[in-house]
């Protein structure tokens, strides 16, 4: 009897939608994030304000479920790609800016870091297909 509970208990979760397929919410096909600065290639002595840009979407806080809009994340060299299915980490190397920030303080250790921007939707989400930004490369503390 307890086998067929548990069975049963089972095939009824694998019924419920997932997170995917219950707010699975496309970016507009136009959307464009990018990194306004620094440059791709700049050298920066200590901490540096990374200001970033995004068009054809809004920037909201995080929580937000309005169509056409997010927020940003800044992941701070990432190598590996974003899980579609899984929330933006949120760590040392992924930094979220949840109430709507367009720029933050960047204080990084010396020699060369990629800098990648993502557009998170209202539950860290990346969108289906990704908006991100050209992944740039600075140097921080260099000559």
């Amino acid at each position: 009897m307890e086998i067929a509970r548990t069975a049963w208990l089972f095939a009824a979760l694998a019924l419920l939608p997932s997170r995917v397929d219950a707010q699975d919410i496309p970016a507009p096909k136009d959307a464009y994030l990018y990194i306004i600065s620094p440059q791709d290639g700049a050298v920066v002595k200590g901490a540096f304000l990374c200001r970033f840009g995004l068009r054809n979407m809004r920037v909201v806080p995080a929580g937000d479920t309005s169509p056409k809009s997010g927020h940003h994340h800044l992941l701070l060299d990432v190598d590996a790609p974003l899980d579609p299915h899984e929330p933006i980490p949120r760590d040392k190397r992924h930094i979220h800016f949840g109430e709507s920030q367009t720029e933050a303080f960047i204080d990084l250790p010396s020699g060369k870091h990629p800098l990648e921007l993502v557009q998170g939707d209202a539950e860290y989400y990346p969108f289906g297909p990704p908006v991100v930004a050209k992944q740039i490369t600075i140097g921080v503390g260099e000559e």
